[in-house]
């Protein structure tokens, strides 16, 4: 196998920050359903204290998996750029 050119070492970066991406979309739209899914639940009797915990809750996790997703890109970056 021969050695990676530059060229081809960017586009697999190019490749590895399009599939951080996809993740964070992803993550976002879950976000989104889960959010629904409690105010949903806060109309039908859940009380305003709960909802709001299980938000943040939420946010918390997203915040993390986001910053791993981060952190794995950047780590893969590296990687991938080191001669």
């Amino acid at each position: 196998i021969p050695p990676l050119t530059e060229e081809r070492r960017k586009e697999f970066v190019k490749q590895v920050k399009h599939y951080g991406e996809e993740a964070r979309v992803s993550i976002r739209t879950s976000r989104h359903k889960v959010l629904d899914s409690i105010k949903r639940e806060q109309k039908n009797g859940l009380s305003e204290d709960i909802a709001r915990r299980k938000e943040q809750d939420i946010q918390n996790l997203i915040t993390d998996f986001t910053t791993k997703i981060d952190k794995i890109v950047e780590a893969k970056e590296k990687e991938i750029m080191t001669v």
